[in-house]
């Protein structure tokens, strides 16, 4: 009985772990069912959501023996997420990171810069958030705003974009040289499937935050934003450092496909470790537990 009783609790835990992306992905989809209700046509079906989890899963697993590689060997990793507004950088960054350390995998996603930002060298605030020994950092958009919504929203000088462009190669090659490994990820999504994104926000209370001024003013300059796209992978595929562009319009098939990639992208081995031993509990004969005041506790609505 008590092996039982056991055995339910090891596979309830296990179901618990899982339960943050199955939640996720149970929101996606019925925010997908509300947007295809007033729709003739049933939404189209993307990858066998069986063969989604079962594959994220298995990529997770993988990326957390490359966490332990990274931290086993000292190494900097840098990984860039850019793309279009609500193009899905934000929701395969959640998977990578979701099973991992955040001491030693966290995320930098920079606010509008402030006016002493403004007025210093323009890598100056994203250096101050790259990665010591050790550590993997990933960029949700990064110094390449200045190629993007900057240059397009009017942000910065014809003069200021040109120095950005002769400068990024030579920035990104001596963060290559100091032994930072950067991986650049473009999330590319088509105009409908953008449109069609921007109107499930705003039919969903819980994602209208994400929709900002910008992100809207973003549809008017859908053209613009495409030119500067085309510019801006021109001037700065570099072999140092190239672009990787995620076919994103499927945010699952996305997420598989960029973590599947980025696994390549660091030779990483299992880190041999010694067996983990839980030590005995000391008990003192005179260890007495105090209860704190009822009033303490959080009152149990569930």
């Amino acid at each position: 009985m008590f092996e039982n009783d056991h055995l339910s609790r090891i596979k309830a835990e296990i179901a618990d772990s899982f339960d943050e992306e199955l939640e996720m992905q149970m929101e996606e989809e019925q925010l997908d069912a509300l947007v295809s209700e007033g729709m003739s046509e049933p939404a189209p079906q993307t990858i066998e959501r069986r063969i989604y989890f079962r594959e994220l899963f298995r990529l997770q697993h993988e990326l957390v023996k490359l966490q332990d590689w990274v931290q086993h060997n000292k190494l900097k990793v840098v990984v860039l997420f850019e793309g279009r507004d609500s193009a899905g950088k934000g929701g395969a960054i959640k998977r990578v990171t979701q099973r991992l350390n955040p001491r030693v995998c966290r995320v930098v996603a920079l606010p509008a810069p402030t006016e002493r930002e403004r007025n210093q060298w323009y890598f100056q605030r994203y250096a101050a958030h790259l990665p010591s020994a050790g550590e993997m950092v990933l960029f949700d958009r990064s110094w390449y705003n200045r190629a993007g919504v900057e240059r397009v929203m009017g942000f910065c000088s014809a003069e200021e974009l040109e120095e950005f462009f002769r400068s990024v190669p030579e920035f990104e090659r001596m963060l290559v040289r100091s032994g930072i490994i950067l991986i650049k990820y473009w999330f590319s999504i088509t105009d409908d499937e953008q449109e069609f994104r921007f109107r499930m926000r705003i039919h969903d209370p819980l994602k209208q935050w994400k929709l900002s001024p910008m992100d809207l003013e973003s549809r008017v300059h859908w053209e613009d934003y495409t030119k500067a796209k085309e510019e801006m992978l021109e001037r700065t595929h570099i072999p140092e450092a190239p672009w990787w562009i995620v076919e994103a319009v499927d945010k699952k098939k996305a997420r598989l496909n960029c973590i599947a990639h980025l696994l390549t992208q660091v030779p990483y081995q299992d880190v041999p470790k010694a067996p983990i031993e839980l030590p005995e509990r000391v008990r003192n004969d005179n260890y007495i537990r105090h209860s704190p005041p009822d009033d303490m506790y959080v009152p149990e609505v569930y």
